[in-house]
C-alpha cells in the first residue's frame, strides 16, 4: 500500500496491529460487499499452491463468512491456549497470517474494536474468535483440516511434497494428517528454511522431469553492448593441494579478463609461489589486489574486503572462490551470470563423497542436515536451481545485491565456523541462496589430509583427489589402452609396453625417493623383507619406506589390473596383492646392471622413471629366453610381462648417468 511499516519487529516480538488498520481503510470501499470473495494473506512466507476456483470452492465448502489458519501453536498468548474449543486434529489454534471471506464479513470483523499499529493483530482476531458469541456473530472458523490454509511451523512431518500421476507430473502440497491439498502454505514462526526449500518444487517451479524457473529471469551476455563488470574473490585460508592446477583453470576461464578485477587472499606461506606464479600470467585483467601470508588480515577481514573491492569498482557482479574449488567449466562465470539470481553458487561436490558447497536442510541447531532430495541433486538425477539456506566455498553475487545491504559483513561469532555465521546472518536478512545444478561447473578438492611437510605432497592425494590426482599424473593416452580395441604394444612375446604416467609423476617419484635418500646397499640380507634376505638384490627404496605403499596397492587395483585383465585374458585377482614395490637407481658407480632372474610375482610391472640418451646411457631389459631386448624405454611407460617361469630376464647396464625404475612384483 505503500506506506511506511508502523507495527513493530513482527519476526521477533508480538505486533502487526498496523496490519489491521492497514486493511480497515483499504475494506472502507468494500464493507457493504457480501458477494466478493477476499484473501488475505502475509507476503513474504507464503505460497499459492492452487488456483484462485479452486480455493474459492473449498471456500464456500466450508459454509462460513470467514476462515482463518489454523497452527499448532498458541500465539502470542499461550495462556488461552484452554480456551479454545476441542477439535479433532493437531492444527486448532488461530493464525492472523491467512484469512478468507466476503468484503461485508471482513470490514465487519476489523472494526469490531480498535487497535494500536504496535499492538497484536492475531491476539486481535483470536480474542473475537474465543469469545462464542462473536464467533457466532462473525462467522468465523478455523481451517482445522487444513483445506485452504497450511500454516507450516510444527507441522513440516505432515506436509509433503507430492507429483501428480498425470502427463505434467507437476508437484503439489499434501497434508497427511487430514488427506487434504492445502491451497495457501504459509511459513510461519521457524519454517521459513523449510517453506523455501519447498519453494523449490510449488507453484510451477519444476515438474517431475523439468525446473521450469531454471529459464525465468536469464538473459545472454552476447546481447549485452559490453561484458558486465566481474569482481573475482580468491581465497587460499588453509594449504590446498593441487594449487597451479586451480590456478590454471581460472586463467581458463572464457571471458574477457579486461572485465575482471582480481583480489587475492593467500594466508599459506606454503603457496607463496603458487600465486606468483600465477601473478605472472595476469597482465590483462583490469586490476589485481594481493593480500599475502605477511598482510596480517584474518580471513574474515579478507573476505569483507574482496565485496569492499567489488563496490569500489562498481562491479556488477561479485565471484568468491576458495581454493578448494576446482572450475572445470571454462564458461562458469558466463553460466553463473546468464542465470541471473541475487546469490548463485554452482553445486560442486568431493567427486564420490556426499560432501558440497551447500546445505540441502538444516538442524535444530542451525547445522547441517540432509534434506529428502540432497542425493538427487548431488547425483544430478534431479537438475535445477535450487533455494538453500546455506552456500559456502564458491558463489556469485549481483552487486545490486551488495548495494542493497543484504549482504552481511564477514563477522567471527564464537566457535562456530565463518561460513556458518554468514549463512546465518543471510537468512536473517531474508536474503535468498541458491545453487545450480543446472550445468556441471567442477567439483571440490579434498584438503583434509595434504601435508606440507612432504616433499611432493600431492603425490600421496590418489585417495582424496582422486580426479586432480590423475590429471596431472595418469598419462594422457592411458584411457585408450583400456578400450577393448586398442592394440598395446609387444616388443616381445608377451611383454606388454603402454603409457601409464605423466612426466609429473616420474619427477616426483625420483624426487621423493632421493629426499628419503635411504637406498639399500645392493646386499643380499635385506631386513625390510619378512624373511631378512633377497636373491637378487638392487639399490632400492621401498614405497613402504615412504609412507605410499597403501596408495600404491589402490594404483594397482584402479590402473594396473585393468590392463592385465585385457592382455592377460583369463586371469582375474581384484584387488592385486603386491609386496614388493621398490624404485631401482642403476648407476654406472654403484650398481649398473642386474644379473639374469625370474620375479616372484604372477606378473611384474616395470615403470620407466627417466628417458635413455637423456638421463643416462645403457640400460634396458633383456628376456633371455625369448631373446628380446627394449632398450629405447620412455618415461611414464610401463613394461608388463609374467614373473615367474617363463621371463628369465636381465637388467642390462648403465654405462653413463642414472636410471630409475619402478617395479611391482605383483600376486606373487
Amino acid at each position: 500500500m505503500g506506506q511506511p511499516w508502523l507495527g513493530g519487529d513482527v519476526k521477533r516480538y508480538a505486533g502487526g496491529g498496523y496490519k489491521i488498520n492497514l486493511l480497515k481503510k483499504y475494506m472502507e470501499n468494500h464493507k457493504d460487499d457480501s458477494k466478493t470473495i477476499y484473501l488475505f494473506t502475509d507476503s513474504y512466507d507464503v505460497i499459492f499452491t492452487a488456483s484462485a476456483k479452486t480455493l474459492v470452492k473449498k471456500y464456500l465448502e466450508m459454509k462460513a463468512r470467514v476462515v482463518f489458519t489454523a497452527e499448532r501453536f498458541c500465539w502470542p498468548d499461550s495462556s488461552l491456549s484452554n480456551s479454545y474449543p476441542p477439535v479433532m486434529g493437531s492444527s486448532k489454534y488461530l493464525n492472523s497470517g491467512g484469512f478468507i471471506g466476503t468484503g461485508q464479513s471482513i470490514y465487519e470483523m476489523l472494526t469490531v474494536r480498535d487497535i494500536a499499529d504496535t499492538d497484536d493483530d492475531q491476539l486481535y482476531y483470536t480474542q473475537l474468535y474465543l469469545d462464542p458469541d462473536m464467533r457466532n456473530d462473525l462467522g468465523i472458523k478455523l481451517d482445522y483440516e487444513n483445506q485452504i490454509f497450511q500454516a507450516l511451523f510444527g507441522s513440516e512431518a505432515d506436509v509433503k511434497i507430492r507429483a501428480r500421476e498425470d502427463e505434467v507430473k507437476e508437484f503439489y502440497l499434501f497434508n497427511a494428517e487430514h488427506n487434504t491439498e492445502p491451497c495457501v502454505l504459509h511459513g510461519n514462526g521457524l519454517a521459513k528454511d523449510t517453506l523455501n526449500s519447498m519453494a523449490n518444487y510449488l507453484a510451477g517451479s519444476r515438474t517431475k522431469t523439468d525446473c521450469l524457473i531454471c529459464s525465468e529471469n536469464n538473459f545472454k551476455i552476447a546481447d549485452l553492448p559490453t561484458p558486465p563488470t566481474l569482481q573475482l574473490g580468491i581465497f587460499i585460508e588453509r594449504p590446498t593441494p593441487f594449487l597451479p592446477e586451480f590456478f590454471a583453470r581460472i586463467l581458463a576461464q572464457d571471458y574477457p579478463k579486461e572485465h575482471i578485477h582480481l583480489f587475492i587472499h593467500n594466508r599459506e606461506a606454503y603457496h607463496k609461489q603458487h600465486v606468483a606464479d600465477f601473478l605472472e600470467h595476469t597482465s590483462s585483467y583490469a586490476s589485481i589486489t594481493v593480500k599475502g601470508h605477511d598482510s596480517a588480515i584474518s580471513e574474515a577481514e579478507a573476505r569483507s574486503l574482496g565485496i569492499s573491492e567489488c563496490l569500489s569498482h562498481a562491479c556488477d557482479y561479485y565471484l568468491s572462490v576458495d581454493s578448494e574449488a576446482t572450475l572445470t567449466q571454462p564458461m562458469a562465470i558466463t553460466l553463473l551470470m546468464e542465470l541471473n539470481r541475487t546469490l548463485l553458487a554452482p553445486m560442486m561436490v568431493r567427486p564420490g563423497k556426499m560432501w558440497s558447497n551447500f546445505w540441502g536442510a538444516l538442524s535444530d541447531e542451525g547445522f547441517y542436515s540432509r534434506s529428502e532430495d540432497y542425493g538427487e541433486i548431488l547425483d544430478n538425477s534431479k537438475r535445477g536451481i535450487w533455494n538453500v539456506p546455506y552456500v559456502s566455498t564458491i558463489y556469485m553475487i549481483r552487486s545490486d545485491v551488495l548495494k542493497s545491504g543484504q549482504v552481511p559483513s564477514f563477522e567471527v561469532q564464537g566457535i562456530a565456523d565463518l561460513d556458518v555465521v554468514w549463512a546465518k546472518s543471510l537468512r536473517d536478512k531474508g536474503t535468498f541462496m541458491y545453487v545450480s545444478n543446472v550445468h556441471h561447473y567442477g567439483h571440490l578438492v579434498n584438503p583434509d589430509s595434504y601435508d606440507t611437510s612432504l616433499i611432493r605432497p600431492e603425490y600421496y592425494q590418489l585417495a582424496d583427489n582422486r580426479l586432480e590426482w590423475e590429471y596431472r599424473y595418469i598419462h594422457e593416452d592411458f584411457e585408450t589402452m583400456k578400450d577393448p580395441d586398442t592394440v598395446i604394444q609387444q616388443p616381445c612375446p608377451d611383454v606388454y609396453w603402454f603409457p601409464l604416467v605423466t612426466p609429473a609423476f616420474c619427477n616426483d617419484t625420483i624426487a621423493i625417493m632421493e629426499h628419503f635418500g635411504q637406498w639399500s646397499n645392493g646386499a643380499n640380507n635385506d631386513k625390510r623383507l619378512p624373511g631378512g634376505y633377497e636373491n637378487v638384490p638392487t639399490r632400492d627404496i621401498h614405497m613402504k619406506q615412504v609412507g605410499l605403499e597403501r596408495q600404491w596397492m589402490l594404483f594397482l587395483k584402479d590402473y594396473i589390473r585393468l590392463i592385465q585383465e585385457k592382455v592377460f585374458t583369463g586371469y582375474f585377482h581384484n584387488p592385486p596383492v603386491s609386496l614388493m614395490n621398490f624404485v631401482v637407481r642403476y648407476r654406472p658407480d654403484e650398481q649398473p646392471a642386474l644379473r639374469p632372474h625370474h620375479d616372484a610375482s604372477t606378473y611384474t610391472i616395470n615403470i620407466a622413471l627417466n628417458n635413455p640418451h637423456v638421463d643416462y646411457e645403457g640400460g634396458g631389459c633383456r628376456f633371455v629366453r625369448q631373446n628380446c631386448s627394449i632398450t629405447n624405454t620412455r618415461a611414464g611407460w610401463t613394461l608388463m610381462h609374467p614373473g615367474r617361469l617363463t621371463h628369465f630376464h636381465e637388467g642390462l647396464p648403465v654405462t653413463s648417468g642414472t636410471r630409475y625404475i619402478m617395479i611391482s612384483f605383483v600376486d606373487p
